[in-house]
């Protein structure tokens, strides 16, 4: 029973880090965002502003990636706390898919547009384009226009 709990403990400390991940790459996408802020000048060239979706959209997909790898820790621990085989202290997640355990949360879809993404990175992209309007709407004027 002892060699169980250390094996859970082992995948607590797993998930631990990748929720720790999750919230260090929040506080990276707004700290770049903010940083390409100061740097965006007036007399810049107006599609500069795309710059700022780029850590958005980048971040928003490693963070999907890392709640999707916590989600798949998690159902292993699950699997491991209510097993009674023997344990060998495996920590692979390469056999849990969506496959074989029929888990919707494990999409990586469903991790992309979980609430805890959204709500986090959906604003982001809506205040950018609230800043940016005008600089959006002189280069769509200026595409169809041709």
């Amino acid at each position: 029973m002892e060699m169980k709990v250390k094996h859970l403990e082992m995948i607590e400390n797993i998930i631990q880090r990748m929720a720790n991940n999750s919230f260090l790459l929040k506080g990276w996408s707004i700290s770049l965002i903010v940083a390409i802020f100061v740097l965006s000048d007036t007399q810049m060239n107006q599609r500069y502003f795309l710059f700022c979706y780029v850590p958005v959209i980048l971040f928003w997909a490693l963070d999907s990636y890392y709640l999707q790898m916590e989600r798949k820790y998690i159902t292993l621990y699950n699997k491991i706390r209510v097993s009674n085989e023997l344990v060998d202290f495996d920590l692979s997640i390469k056999d849990i898919t969506y496959d074989k355990i029929k888990n919707s949360s494990l999409k990586y879809v469903n991790c992309l547009f979980s609430v805890s993404e959204w709500l986090f990175y959906c604003p982001i992209a809506i205040v950018l384009t609230f800043v940016f309007k005008n600089d959006i709407l002189i280069i769509l004027n200026s595409v169809f226009r041709r």
